[in-house]
């Protein structure tokens, strides 16, 4: 039996524990304070490792890492990479090119680029009769091979760690994180995520109240069914006066 029922937090990157791309000092804090702990980290996030590294030299904080929307798993300890999905087809993506979409950036499995050419997309998926799911994030747009995402790249690093996804926190704010809470025992939105987002999620707090919390109470969790709010929705401190 373990003393806490609550043994890894498995979070997104950007506006979940990045605000504008830069992990804040108190952040850091709050992971170094889990991690301590004796729990495991896992960041899953729909960038490309290159890009990551280049942000975040603190990955190290992390006991595995998931790319790419759940495309690749990355072991920061080893420098490991592996793929979890097969790398879209060159001549899909030069068609993609000869359609004008753009920029089609370098990345191991996954297609990032801006949301407007879903259309264009769609077309050089039936010409070549590849089937992609869509995941659109903002003003981007992710297409990677169907049955791929953040919930199914997380699974894999749990089986790695020896850790049940029932026992782990996901926390997230955008729509490619709704396979990632919908793999964890316990889902958290961000205050400002996407409102489906939050209907689906046991409570709402940023990541540093989420940390303390869970710490606070030994990782035994309180809360109710998804979508009950039954901790109640997070307030800053000056929105409280």
């Amino acid at each position: 039996m373990t003393p806490y029922t609550i043994q890894a937090l498995a979070t997104d990157y950007d506006e979940t524990i990045a605000e504008m791309g830069t992990v804040s000092p108190s952040v850091i804090a709050a992971l170094e304070r889990f991690r301590a702990s004796g729990r495991k980290l896992v960041l899953d996030t729909g960038r490309s490792l290159h890009d990551l590294l280049a942000s975040f030299p603190r990955v190290d904080l992390f006991h595995r890492v998931i790319v790419e929307n759940g495309a690749v798993l990355y072991r920061p300890e080893t420098g490991e990479e592996e793929l979890l999905a097969s790398p879209l087809p060159a001549a899909f993506l030069q068609d993609l090119e000869r359609r004008g979409v753009s920029p089609i950036p370098s990345r191991r499995v996954v297609l990032d680029t801006w949301a407007h050419h879903a259309d264009a997309i769609r077309d050089a998926m039936d010409a070549a009769g590849l089937e992609l799911s869509l995941f659109f994030n903002k003003s981007t747009l992710l297409a990677l091979p169907t049955g791929v995402d953040k919930g199914t790249g997380l699974n894999v690093a749990l089986a790695e760690l020896g850790i049940s996804p029932e026992n782990t926190v996901g926390a997230g704010d955008e729509e490619n994180d709704h396979a990632l809470l919908e793999a964890c025992g316990f889902a958290v939105a961000m205050p400002h995520a996407i409102c489906t987002l939050k209907d689906r999620a046991h409570c709402v707090m940023p990541i540093v109240a989420l940390i303390d919390a869970i710490l606070a109470g030994n990782g035994e969790p309180v809360w109710g069914p998804r979508g009950s709010h039954s901790l109640p929705e997070y307030i800053p401190p000056a929105a409280q006066l």
